[in-house]
């Protein structure tokens, strides 16, 4: 069933449209939170928050359309909730982010690699890692908007609507965003050569 038509009968009260809305855009807000935090459990609680947020105000959606960007700016609104407690609660270096994930640092790898190349797994895996601690690097906005169009592969439009801003906003700071991400990887030698293959 088409999208919009799940979130008709979800605003109904329909259990199972609510059911299968979550089902099919969980694995997609919980990818984009754990990519903002590099930290399981804080993806998790975001993304808990999303949907909780979600079947609350889902009536009060007037355009179905606009269901993905509506959800994501509920994701980021939650994902920048959870970075403020963070603050306030303690301060992080990024050691501590990225010693912490154990069996969840590929978390953000959706592809099924069970049969690849051990040591290509390997090497992806570390590769994503390099790039998830370059990503905390950024600044809360460019983050946002790099994550969501290079990995969550949202339109412009979408990305201005999920943060109400303009698309030429949005394009700078991805424009800004993408050009730091390579010179923070520069500065840490990671090169095409380093790892072996395209970044």
């Amino acid at each position: 069933m088409h999208t919009d038509a799940l979130v008709l009968r979800a605003q109904t009260g329909d259990a199972h449209a609510q059911g299968r809305l979550m089902q099919l855009w969980y694995r997609r807000i919980y990818n984009f939170s754990y990519k903002f935090f590099f930290d399981h459990d804080q993806a998790m609680e975001a993304t808990q928050k999303t949907f909780i947020a979600m079947f609350r105000n889902l009536v009060q959606l007037q355009e179905p359309a606009r269901f993905k960007s509506w959800l994501y700016t509920i994701a980021v609104n939650c994902c920048r909730e959870e970075l403020r407690k963070r603050k306030a609660s303690r301060s992080l270096s990024l050691d501590e982010l990225t010693g912490s994930e154990g069996e969840h640092s590929g978390a953000w790898q959706q592809s099924d690699r069970r049969h690849d190349n051990p040591d290509r797994v390997l090497q992806q895996d570390e590769l994503s890692d390099l790039l998830q601690t370059c990503l905390q690097e950024l600044s809360e906005e460019q983050r946002v908007v790099v994550i969501m169009k290079e990995y969550e592969g949202l339109k412009f439009r979408e990305i201005a609507e999920a943060l109400g801003t303009s698309e030429n906003t949005v394009k700078s700071r991805l424009y800004y965003g993408l050009d730091t991400l390579k010179k923070i990887l520069e500065r840490k030698n990671i090169t095409k050569a380093t790892i072996g293959y395209e970044i």
